[in-house]
């Protein structure tokens, strides 16, 4: 399913329940899904046009497809920093921490390594938004950020569903896929310095009520 949730912003649902998120900007496909993803973003980008490949993270959730969406669409694919040498050899050691959870969804998610043409970093301009460095969740981790309407692709900072029942709930994302929490709290703080209007996620519903989000800063601050 592929719905615009702002002027040139498209959400594309790749689970049900908006469980796992990629995102067209412009002319730009934010994160891939797993490696089961691909036939679901073909449908979604059938009368698409894009130029570009980016990803929030190179968590195997986020960059599962990104391979063949670069070799399809013959597209670079661009990554932050931190995070590109592990997605060009699939070395995931600073990436994920292991444990028998992270373990799982690694092993069923995750797909093949691929060149990164562009390591993104802070201020880069990527369809019409702005790359912020938001570590934490991953060292690499980058946010989207469109100051003129306040729209921000979050990627997985935060997260907006509870993963036991797929409800909607704002909450920091669980350690046992983040390898700094403390920064990535940092980085919680960074973005709700900015009043974003419009928040996306890679898990869970689009959020407009950001009330929740100075409830969950003043609770972690």
């Amino acid at each position: 399913m592929i719905r615009e949730i702002a002027p040139e912003v498209y959400q594309i649902s790749l689970m049900p329940r908006q469980s796992i998120n990629a995102y067209l900007i412009k002319d730009v496909l934010i994160d891939a899904g797993s490696r089961q993803s691909f036939k679901k973003i073909v449908k979604a980008l059938k009368n698409k046009k894009i130029s570009a490949h980016a990803l929030t993270h190179a968590h195997p959730d986020h960059q599962g497809s990104s391979k063949q969406v670069c070799e399809a669409y013959k597209v670079p694919l661009w990554v932050g920093g931190a995070d590109a040498q592990a997605m060009e050899t699939g070395n995931y050691d600073e990436l994920i921490p292991k444990n028998s959870i992270s373990n799982f969804v690694d092993k069923r998610f995750r797909g093949p390594a691929h060149a990164v043409d562009k390591q993104l970093k802070e201020g880069d301009e990527v369809g019409g938004f702005t790359v912020l460095e938001v570590p934490g969740h991953s060292p690499g981790h980058v946010a989207y950020w469109r100051e003129r309407d306040r729209v921000l692709i979050l990627g997985d900072v935060l997260r907006n569903m509870n993963y036991a029942t797929t409800l909607a709930y704002l909450a920091e994302p669980p350690k046992v896929f983040t390898p700094q929490p403390a920064l990535n709290r940092k980085s919680i703080l960074k973005i709700a310095q900015l009043k974003p209007k419009l928040i996306t996620f890679g898990h869970g519903a689009p959020l407009t009520n950001m009330d929740k989000l100075y409830k969950l800063v003043d609770k972690i601050s």
